[in-house]
């Protein structure tokens, strides 16, 4: 019998413990702002590039504060074998897709963009 009194006398420590935690105020920190100002590109065409590689075009319909986008109308792009840097006019349709904010690499409105070659690279 002793050792149910004593486990009693635990869970009410125990017990006391989370309710005293639980009875504190909480205290949220400030309100993170996105980085960017993604409203003025929801539905518009946006170039989405990906840490990896991967380089995808669609419709931007919706996004969080953490950068987690849904994009619609997913083209991605196929890159060059031989050139892993150059993209080819090759593509697949993906439809709808949820990217993840931890591999977005840039984000870039389709219209008034374009894509260069990299003046930074030396041909030997």
């Amino acid at each position: 019998m002793p050792e149910n009194s004593e486990n009693k006398k635990q869970n009410q420590k125990q017990n006391r413990r989370r309710n005293q935690n639980n009875d504190r105020p909480r205290t949220e920190g400030p309100k993170r702002e996105a980085i960017l100002d993604l409203n003025k590109y929801k539905n518009e065409e946006i170039r989405v590039r990906f840490v990896g590689g991967r380089q995808v075009t669609g419709v931007l319909k919706g996004y969080d504060q953490l950068m987690n986008l849904v994009l619609e109308d997913v083209k991605e792009q196929f890159r060059d074998p031989e050139n892993e840097g150059k993209y080819l006019d090759k593509t697949r349709d993906l439809g709808l897709v949820v990217v993840r904010c931890t591999s977005l690499l840039t984000i870039s409105p389709v219209k008034g963009s374009e894509i260069i070659d990299n003046p930074f690279v030396s041909e030997q």
